[in-house]
């Protein structure tokens, strides 16, 4: 139930951003959720995509620094309220987000919101238990 995903860190150009989707998609890999952010001089780009261990190897061959982590991918109903039930259990459960990022799969029905929590194992069982539906890597690829 857990997704890995790719932390590239990026100099802040203009081209950075652009060699890296090009890089992939000239390797057939289709980047299913990504999120970026800048720091000053340098950014981090967070991707999930149909391929992890090929993404990974390609970037590090065109000399790209890059961390592999394991997140959740929950789908939440696309209304007021949505993320609110998921992060109240999170919080009834004591367990803090390192940092979110999310994608409407339907307006106003479907959304998937990607998170960091550091305790992954805790975490699932607690969503699982409060009826939260947690995505695998398949189906997150399959979108």
């Amino acid at each position: 139930m857990k997704v890995e995903q790719i932390s590239v860190y990026l100099k802040n150009d203009p081209s950075s951003l652009a060699n890296i989707a090009n890089f992939l998609a000239g390797n057939g890999i289709n980047i299913q959720a990504l999120s970026m952010f800048e720091s000053g001089e340098f950014g981090v780009l967070r991707i999930i995509v149909n391929d992890t261990e090929k993404t990974a190897q390609i970037l590090k061959e065109n000399g790209y620094t890059l961390e592999k982590n394991e997140v959740l991918v929950l789908e939440v109903p696309d209304k007021p309220g949505g993320l609110a039930s998921v992060l109240n259990v999170l919080d009834e459960n004591g367990l803090s987000v390192e940092y979110i990022y999310a994608h409407s799969q339907k307006s106003g029905e479907i959304g998937l919101i990607i998170f960091s929590i550091l305790e992954l194992e805790k975490a699932v069982k607690a969503l699982s238990n409060a009826g939260v539906r947690i995505l695998s890597s398949a189906e997150v690829c399959a979108m």
